[in-house]
């Protein structure tokens, strides 16, 4: 499918790469806040516009769009956008990483080279599980949640709603972190 990403920064160009890797969808630009973004040229590819794009026309964008923005309420606001705009939300699941074929996993996710995703998991919609990080057997991660680089979560595992785990954490089994929490980069969750 014809897709565009939703932000030229340096996630955007981590999501390009790992489509480009997976080789399911054919990216024909991004779409970008920055407004003097536009008519440039980034990773080999265009700014086709701003983000208000998608309210006016989204002729030339293709059928679908991801959004490739870290901070969580960003992304799950713009995935919203996305939606209105009649476009499909689709993931980026680098073929590197581990996929346990029970979970179930939502849309508009990104999956990082060398991430694990383990058996009968649930992963919502707008999700990141970023480089080489373990989200172990049944756990259930929430929506526009960003699981940092490195970090590991032990079996049956509940993440709420647009909670930040940092790089390296670890976080024991049957533990709950609310929505919208914080985990500092190395942090032990007990």
């Amino acid at each position: 499918m014809d897709v565009c990403i939703i932000g030229a920064g340096g996630h955007g160009k981590v999501v390009l790469e790992i489509l480009r890797a997976a080789g399911t969808h054919r990216v024909l630009g991004f779409l970008d806040a920055d407004p003097a973004l536009a008519g440039s040229e980034i990773a080999g590819l265009p700014v086709l516009g701003d983000i208000q794009r998608l309210e006016r026309s989204t002729k030339g964008l293709g059928r679908g769009a991801i959004v490739a923005i870290g901070d969580n309420t960003i992304r799950r606001q713009y995935a919203r956008q996305v939606q209105q705009a009649g476009l499909t939300l689709v993931s980026a699941i680098h073929p590197s990483a581990v996929v346990s074929p029970s979970a179930r996993l939502g849309n508009n996710l990104v999956v990082a080279p060398a991430a694990v995703i383990g058996a009968e998991s649930c992963i919502g919609d707008s999700s990141i599980i970023n480089t080489a990080a373990v989200v172990d057997h049944e756990c259930h991660i929430g929506s526009a949640v960003h699981v940092c680089p490195g970090a590991i979560l032990a079996g049956r595992v509940r993440v709420g709603d647009g909670a930040f785990l940092g790089m390296g954490c670890r976080i024991i089994p049957c533990i709950q972190v609310g929505g919208g929490a914080v985990i500092g980069a190395g942090a032990v969750v007990i």
